[in-house]
């Protein structure tokens, strides 16, 4: 099973380069087990970007070389196996761990742990399924279900439908535009750049918000020690 040199394929419009370029070389050498390695990877490393390699290797089965389902299989069951690497993580890293870390970081309290805890606990099905088809949560949010010992052939399931999905929109995209593959990566690369600007946005509020209640807690605190001064003069 070998694939056509898909930099001289795709040399009407501009020439590979970084990333993509050297997922075309994977591919070409490795063929489906190459596009599965590489989705494998991008799992385990956000910033390898799935909207280069999928549309890729659409455009790689509209050559003829591999077969539209059998792509879709590959990078399908590489998404699957690198979520798998992530909830080892998470397993081996266990809840206890996870407390201890999360107690000793900066503005972060045991009472938010537990609330997201119980939060996972209950929308745990449907983070992991929507979680497959949202940049960069895609990856990390194995690590949680690994954490929560969320059942593997449930997690399994879920990650298996959810990647299927995201696997297949980028994979057809990439397989009907054929040489305008990279129109794919414009378009996803813009979600992700909004899915990143929300978190920080989040994450901004959150800063905030808590070293509010911090000052205010610690204003009362004062108030009080003041209060039992004058009670005891």
């Amino acid at each position: 099973m070998t694939f056509l040199p898909l930099s001289s394929a795709a040399a009407s419009d501009a020439p590979l380069e970084g990333v993509a370029a050297w997922a075309v070389s994977v591919m070409e050498s490795l063929g489906g087990f190459g596009a599965a390695l590489l989705i494998g990877l991008e799992n385990l490393f956000p910033p390898l970007p799935s909207e280069v390699i999928l549309p890729l290797a659409g455009f790689t089965a509209s050559q003829g070389t591999l077969g539209l389902l059998e792509v879709i299989l590959w990078c399908t069951a590489g998404s699957v196996v690198g979520a798998w690497v992530l909830y080892g993580i998470g397993a081996l890293l266990g809840r206890d761990r996870t407390r201890a870390i999360m107690n000793w970081l900066p503005l972060v309290k045991i009472e938010d742990v537990d609330k997201t805890e119980a939060w996972f606990h209950r929308h745990g099905k449907g983070t992991v399924f929507l979680g497959r088809m949202i940049p960069i949560f895609r990856s990390l949010i194995s690590i949680p279900a690994g954490i929560t010992h969320m059942p593997l052939v449930l997690f399994t399931a879920l990650t298996l439908a959810g990647s299927l999905i995201w696997n297949t929109v980028l994979i057809l995209a990439g397989y009907w535009l054929g040489e305008q593959w990279h129109v794919v990566e414009t378009y996803v690369g813009t979600f992700s750049r909004v899915v990143i600007v929300a978190v920080l946005a989040a994450l901004a509020w959150f800063v905030v918000s808590r070293v509010r209640a911090m000052r205010i807690e610690r204003r009362a605190g004062r108030e009080t020690g003041r209060e039992r001064g004058d009670d005891a003069v």
